[in-house]
């Protein structure tokens, strides 16, 4: 029988939004792979479900995720979900306040 993969538990692991790159709380799953997030910076955007995540991660409503925005439209693609323990981590870092998140998720 195969492995399980274990998630791995250090905080080198952890993705941090780099240039170009915003965290968003996901408002509502629109079907066909679509989202409407909003985002830190206090835009609300349709987001597309990347296609390494489909199948894979099962995005809903009040999650945390990664997106990297297109230039030329109010619209972005969806490249990472953070985990609860992930966002917890994040918030030690200083990376984003856990009262922001919070709010967000409402």
């Amino acid at each position: 029988m195969p492995e399980k993969k274990k998630k791995a538990e250090s905080n080198e692991d952890i993705i941090i939004p780099s240039e170009g790159e915003l965290l968003c709380v996901v408002r509502k799953l629109l079907g066909g792979d679509h989202v409407v997030v909003y985002c830190l910076n206090g835009k609300e955007m349709k987001g597309r479900i990347a296609g390494k995540l489909r199948k894979r991660v099962w995005i809903k409503e009040g999650d945390v995720v990664l997106v990297s925005p297109w230039g030329f439209q109010d619209k972005c693609d969806v490249i990472h979900k953070y985990s609860d323990n992930e966002v917890d981590e994040l918030v030690k870092k200083g990376v984003v306040s856990k009262d922001l998140i919070e709010t967000l998720r409402r």
